[in-house]
């Protein structure tokens, strides 16, 4: 098997800014181009230095070459979104579509682990944890290309959501991207190019594993991960598709075996009220700075979190996400919890409507400005005037949808001695390791 190509979504705006640094030859008329340039998008056709097209791709002349494109927001919906200039190696294709030109850089599968590796790490991580990440990135793209290929050859359709007059449940998954393989940002894997330092470590871990990726019964594991499981992993299946994956299981983030049941609602609340042992459980500034870069340091709780949701500010948030008017809201009841205590399903009752929403994204979505940390939480009211609560207190666990590899987890196995076929054994148990190319 040759070394596979990536086709990763960067943006989508109706005007790029970008510049080649060094020569770049545009496939649709020979070319050559370098410096600052611009495309936009005027009645469904790109205008770029005077011309009109269907679409442009851009081939560097030189494979060391780059291309730069300016405001590139990472973060998307998160509460670190902002806006960067980002660099990358490789192709450069522009798409129109409806809601202006998609960029895609089109780029060896190697170079994209190295820039994901730290991007959503820091690149001074661990040589084990970094080995792990490269494995793990490497067999959930791939598992996601293959999933891609399968669907398109079938021509099965694929839904994402069900709404019913009280019950709304959506997940979100890769499966929204049609003109691409994968997009940059934390819905896919976090990718920033060249931007993001790399190190010789995190080159050494893309080497060392080279075309090594998870597999278990033959297939190609959909190998997932969050920053901060919360002392439980959860269930794939109750995060997105209801397709179970054995590898994808519920156990402690810890050497216990111990596991209890927070499906059940006292022992979840037990368990987010408190603060059981787990790798994941530090404050160690070394362990987390393998993880979290900087903008990611700016959040300081996340094994155990609070959040406080004031009545104008709760009706009013959940009235924009949702374009549903619930009136004030009288409570949140949680109707169906994970394997990790993490809500699949919540009840919000308000003074107008009451819906059923679910899956942990889409609940996350609907109670924070960007994402709650994550939907393992219990429900404290503060205050009543006329029946009606007038805060809501959150008391939660871990940052993320908890499944697979939990990354403050494996930077601690790593860090008191694991190796990095014992990190994957831990949090994908019964997988194989394969080279494929």
């Amino acid at each position: 098997m040759d070394k596979p190509v990536v086709n990763v979504g960067i943006l989508t705006e109706k005007e790029i800014l970008f510049s080649f640094n060094g020569k770049y030859i545009n496939a649709e008329t020979g070319q050559f181009l370098s410096g600052e340039q611009r495309a936009v998008l005027i009645n469904n056709q790109i205008v770029f230095n005077g011309d009109r097209y269907d679409d442009l791709f851009f081939e560097p002349a030189h494979k060391d070459n780059s291309f730069d494109i300016k405001a590139v927001t990472i973060g998307v919906q998160f509460h670190w979104q902002r806006k960067e200039d980002e660099r990358f190696k490789g192709a450069l294709n522009l798409v129109p579509t409806p809601e202006g030109i998609t960029v895609i850089n089109q780029v060896l599968i190697e170079e994209y682990l190295t820039s994901v590796i730290s991007s959503e790490m820091s690149a001074t991580a661990s040589e084990e944890l970094l080995k792990a990440h490269a494995v793990i990135s490497r067999s959930w793209l791939l598992a996601q290309i293959e999933k891609s290929n399968n669907l398109s050859k079938t021509k099965e359709h694929y839904t994402t959501n069900h709404q019913t007059d009280t019950e709304i449940i959506k997940w979100y998954d890769r499966e929204d991207h049609i003109l691409f393989d994968v997009c940059a940002d934390d819905h896919c894997q976090r990718y920033q190019g060249i931007t993001r330092a790399s190190s010789n470590k995190v080159k050494n871990a893309i080497a060392t594993t080279e075309g090594l990726i998870l597999t278990a019964e033959g297939k190609i594991c959909d190998a997932r991960f969050s920053k901060c499981c919360g002392g439980m992993t959860e269930l794939f299946e109750n995060c997105w598709e209801p397709v179970s994956h054995p590898y994808l299981q519920a156990f402690e983030d810890s050497q216990s075996e111990d596991v209890p049941d927070l499906t059940c609602e006292a022992n979840a609340d037990t368990w987010i009220r408190t603060s059981p042992k787990a790798f994941c459980n530090t404050t160690d500034k070394g362990i987390l700075s393998q993880v979290l870069n900087n903008y990611d340091q700016e959040t300081t709780d996340f094994y155990r979190w609070k959040v406080i949701l004031k009545q104008e500010e709760i009706s009013e948030l959940i009235k924009r996400k949702s374009g549903i008017d619930f009136g004030s809201i009288k409570n949140l009841v949680p109707v169906e919890r994970g394997t990790s205590g993490r809500l699949i399903k919540l009840r919000i009752e308000g003074t107008k409507k009451t819906m059923t929403i679910g899956k942990e994204l889409e609940i996350r979505r609907y109670l924070s400005e960007s994402h709650l940390y994550s939907s393992a939480f219990v429900i404290d009211k503060e205050g009543k005037t006329k029946g009606v609560p007038q805060a809501f207190i959150l008391t939660g666990a871990g940052w993320g949808h908890g499944v697979g590899l939990c990354q403050i987890g494996a930077a601690m196995m790593g860090a008191i001695g694991y190796n990095y076929k014992q990190i994957l054994s831990h949090y994908f148990r019964g997988t194989e390791l394969e080279k494929r190319y």
